[in-house]
């Protein structure tokens, strides 16, 4: 027997006796003062039962209206002001009370744990943003400072000085498009164009563009296919920015005399997964659920070794998602790691 059963029962238990009681101090007041007095037990009974029957039901219902009153306090101590309980709505069952009570507990923990994460994320979005701006303001001004506290006379140290502001400012630009960019993606204010064209001929452009770059580590850039056209239904601007966040960030953590290789292969009858594999440092497990967070990076924040906006890959989920197409992650420590995605095929 539940523990509110016990406590309905002796309320009961006691609106009856409570009732009984007051009908026989009723009964010798009535025959005191008023000098009446009942010719037969069974009229005496019936009186009895009479006023025992009436004590009762108002002893009960004010017994009730203690009980729900006492159960909505429970109620309003727990549930926010802004919240208007009606009594219809309030149970007087012990097990429906507890488990009302439990599943508000449960629903309020989940939406405050969803608050800390939001604030979490807040916090880690403008320390990172505060950090990736702070780096290329301070490089640029402090080179400006030294040249104008004289270094403007060295025509050798002022060309090196401003080429090394520049570079400061373009990257400053740089995290300031991608960060418009990321704006645009997340509010949906960015409309798709999509049209047929040559993924093969959009990957070599991405290869010369990072020629450079991959160079500078001997990284070879390679592509797996043996077709000279492969047509696909896409935004051709947004999947140019795909392959060159994906294959720039391969070269920026790829390994000396290393490789980043691009391969197409069928998915479905109707879509290509194009995979970026690399022999780098690979990236640990624990990291993987949030690699495409804007500005998280698998460095810690004091050693970064690399440059770039932290949107990177971000920007990638983002136009992947808006093209209904999925992106996968695979990596081990100091093996290497593969990023793949899928496409809709086009004839």
């Amino acid at each position: 027997m539940s523990s509110f059963s016990k406590i309905k029962l002796k309320s009961i238990a006691f609106a009856f006796v409570s009732g009984l009681l007051l009908s026989i101090i009723i009964y010798f007041i009535i025959e005191f003062f008023f000098n009446s007095s009942f010719n037969s037990l069974s009229q005496f009974f019936i009186l009895i039962s009479i006023l025992t029957s009436v004590s009762f039901f108002f002893t009960y219902l004010y017994l009730k209206f203690f009980i729900e009153n006492k159960i909505k306090e429970i109620y309003n101590s727990v549930i926010p002001q802004n919240e208007v309980i009606s009594n219809n709505l309030i149970s007087t069952n012990m097990e429906d009370l507890i488990n009302e009570l439990k599943t508000y507990s449960q629903e309020s923990q989940t939406e405050i744990k969803s608050m800390q994460e939001k604030e979490n994320f807040r916090r880690n979005f403008i320390g990172n943003l505060a950090h990736e701006l702070k780096t290329p303001l301070f490089t640029s001004q402090s080179y400006l400072l030294t040249l104008i506290d004289g270094a403007l006379s060295d025509e050798k140290v002022n060309l090196k000085y401003l080429k090394i502001a520049e570079k400061a400012v373009e990257r400053l630009i740089f995290i300031v498009k991608d960060l418009d960019l990321i704006t645009k993606l997340e509010s949906d204010n960015m409309n798709l164009e999509k049209s047929k064209f040559n993924l093969i001929s959009i990957i070599n452009n991405v290869f010369e563009m990072l020629e450079i770059q991959a160079d500078k580590k001997n990284i070879s850039l390679l592509i797996d296919s043996k077709m000279k056209r492969v047509n696909v239904h896409a935004d051709q601007e947004k999947i140019h920015q795909v392959l060159t966040n994906l294959i720039e960030n391969s070269i920026k953590y790829g390994k000396q005399d290393g490789t980043t290789e691009v391969s197409i292969e069928d998915l479905v009858d109707d879509r290509l997964i194009i995979r970026i594999t690399d022999n780098g440092k690979g990236i640990k497990k624990e990291h993987f659920e949030r690699l495409f967070e804007r500005f998280y990076r698998v460095e810690n924040s004091g050693n970064r070794s690399t440059g770039g906006s932290g949107l990177g890959l971000a920007i990638v989920k983002h136009i992947i998602d808006a093209h209904n197409e999925k992106i996968y992650v695979e990596s081990d420590l100091g093996v290497g790691s593969e990023f793949s995605f899928s496409l809709e095929k086009s004839n």
